[in-house]
């Protein structure tokens, strides 16, 4: 029997040589989470599938230049796609309006306001996440998903780091609205 890497390794080369089934194969292990990550980024059902549509093309042409690191690799490589090509549709449909603020404006988010969110599932998470503006939950998503620092971000949406650490500040403290909410409607 095949262990993960195997699997993954066995599965990129099928793919590579041009294997139809390989390739449903991976989509089919893949779509569920890639759609997940588009959804982060993209609120509309149709856009995400549009974008995934997008993304999978583009996996399937540049998997060539692809280099395995180990397990989990080509699910980062992939997960890396669908977000390039949801802030490439995010910025082509002038969706991504953030605005400039100076972050001596905000109030400190005490640790007594960050949120429990142990006993909130996951997928209420997410359509909180989804519900934030376009730009607060793009760079929510970047910081805290992507790992992306402030500077980082602000180079790939072309805005200043302030305004990217503000964007981020602005989109906790909806967040924690929200999930306080949610907590106190549960019980």
């Amino acid at each position: 029997m095949l262990n993960e890497k195997e699997k993954e390794q066995e599965l990129l080369r099928k793919i590579l040589s041009g294997d139809i089934i390989a390739m449903k194969e991976f989509y089919t292990n893949y779509s569920g989470y890639l759609t997940t990550v588009c959804s982060r980024y993209i609120s509309n059902r149709d856009d995400v599938k549009d974008i995934l549509q997008e993304s999978f093309i583009k996996i399937f042409k540049s998997i060539a230049n692809f280099r395995y690191k180990g397990v989990g690799s080509l699910k980062a490589w992939s997960s890396r796609i669908v977000v390039n090509e949801s802030l490439k549709f995010l910025k082509e449909n002038e969706r991504l309006n953030i605005i400039d603020s100076p972050i001596g404006d905000l109030p400190d988010i005490s640790e007594e306001e960050e949120p429990d969110i142990e006993q909130i599932p996951t997928s209420a998470i997410l359509e909180m996440i989804r519900a934030l503006p376009v730009g607060y939950r793009t760079v929510f998503n970047l910081y805290i998903f992507e790992e992306k620092s402030h500077k980082e971000i602000a180079s790939i949406l072309n805005i200043t780091e302030n305004t990217s650490a503000s964007q981020l500040h602005r989109a906790k403290s909806i967040l924690a609205k929200q999930i306080n909410e949610y907590r106190s409607l549960k019980q």
